[in-house]
């Protein structure tokens, strides 16, 4: 037997116990306060309540002290990146909608915004199509703090607002199903514009929880903010100041918390945004606290956006008058709403060699960017979402890379968990409001 095996194998020699690295056991007990110095590493997750679904914590643990934490991820990777290489540009949008399934418009509309730049189509997307995008998104953000608001109030011992949340939440959805079709993963937001106008249904229904919402958020603050559980829970509670986001690529109501205005929205404005009036809320504290009091600023602010989105939702089209980027947007539906139209049909089949030779591409292949490479990002309701595609002069992109700020924030956890309690970590890290489809797509 070798001397590692024997040291590994822990074999007694003159009554010595050597560990697994050949040193004596009885020093290294001996040279350790079993009770001052007592330390176990515990995993917390992956499970949905406290971890938020698939992500793993390892700590360190001293009594019920954080002495160390680390975040794991990786478990929920789907490979979105990868497989928008084998599609072409347009399939592009059914893909990065799944990544951030809470705020699926946000991943459409900053894809679309890349495509259209490398495409240098950005100045020629219709107004309409950039007030929807501007209406979906902040209807977006409202049912994702929505969530947000749900499930840490839910993890920190607040089960009714768990139901409220989700209550408002489903309105949204209702509205976005009315517009889309569906309720998540939309595919809505596609280079050129959007897949279909707004039906006057949805608008309806638009204004009718513009109604509801900000007494349904007054009953929320009733809930919470004065609750002394919910203060002692928040307050003080996972702080990070401005300088500690900075150098950790914080962004997003994190960011805003700790008392810096910065918003892509007002800063590096698209899709019209700097025509718009509103405020970028911000706190001072940089605590669980600040970040509740800043996402509920929010959803007020984007109820503002939502009413004049739709005061400025003039007619027009709602794609690029260049058929070749526009399909399928602008294809005939038929009256059984199951495929193209006969009128569109015959006059493809029959009536025009160039229109069928161009649909057979367009289905087969799709549109061809030019060759180079972009930058762009938009103002999700957890951070900055940014693309880096890149093209090679093909109908498929050659890379896809999200700048992602669900795995960009993560790494603020250790900084706000260690020294704290173990009931902290899970306030902390509600906090940051990650979505693991983001963070690991």
């Amino acid at each position: 037997m070798t001397t590692s095996n024997y040291a590994a194998e822990r074999e007694t020699t003159e009554g010595k116990v050597f560990t697994v690295t050949g040193g004596d056991w009885d020093e290294v007990v001996s040279g350790t306060d079993p009770i001052n110095d007592e330390r176990i590493v515990v995993n917390m997750g992956p499970q949905h309540p406290s971890t938020h679904g698939v992500l793993r914590l390892v700590l360190e643990l001293e009594g019920e002290t954080v002495r160390e934490a680390r975040s794991v991820v990786g478990y929920l990777h789907t490979g979105i990146e990868k497989n928008l290489e084998y599609r072409n540009w347009v399939q592009g949008s059914t893909f990065v909608t799944r990544m951030d399934y809470l705020s699926p418009l946000f991943n459409e509309t900053a894809y679309a915004l890349a495509v259209e730049k490398l495409l240098g189509i950005t100045d020629d997307i219709t107004e309409r199509a950039n007030t929807i995008r501007v209406l979906m998104m902040e209807l977006n953000r409202i049912s994702s703090h929505l969530v947000w608001l749900a499930t840490t109030a839910m993890e920190l011992g607040a089960i009714n607002m768990m139901l409220y949340g989700f209550r408002e939440r489903e309105y949204v959805l209702d509205i976005f199903e009315t517009i889309t079709g569906l309720r998540m993963n939309h595919a809505y937001v596609r280079p050129g514009g959007v897949a279909q106008d707004v039906p006057d249904d949805a608008i309806r229904k638009i204004r009718d929880f513009l109604q509801l919402m900000p007494k349904r958020l007054k009953e929320y603050e009733n809930l919470l903010s004065g609750q002394p559980i919910w203060l002692e829970r928040t307050q003080n509670v996972a702080v990070l100041d401005v300088t500690g986001c900075m150098a950790l690529g914080v962004t997003g109501p994190v960011l805003r918390s700790a008392g810096l205005a910065w918003d892509l929205r007002k800063t590096m404005p698209y899709c019209g945004y700097e025509t718009y009036e509103f405020d970028v809320p911000t706190h001072t504290d940089g605590d669980v606290w600040g970040r509740y009091l800043v996402r509920v600023a929010e959803i007020r602010e984007s109820l503002k956006l939502v009413e004049q989105a739709l005061d400025r939702l003039k007619p027009g089209p709602v794609m690029v008058s260049d058929k070749k980027i526009a399909w399928p947007a602008q294809l005939a539906i038929g009256v059984d709403g199951m495929g193209n139209s006969l009128e569109h049909v015959a006059k493809i089949m029959g009536q025009s060699m160039e229109s069928l030779i161009h649909h057979f591409k367009l289905v087969t292949e799709g549109f061809r960017v030019p060759p180079g490479q972009v930058y762009v990002a938009v103002e999700s309701p957890r951070g900055e979402l940014g693309v880096h595609a890149v093209s090679d002069g093909g109908t498929r992109p050659y890379r896809v890379h999200y700048r992602e700020p669900s795995f960009v924030n993560l790494q603020a956890l250790p900084a706000m968990a260690e020294g704290g309690l173990i009931a902290d970590v899970i306030a902390g890290g509600a906090s940051l409001d990650p979505v693991m489809g983001g963070c690991d797509r």
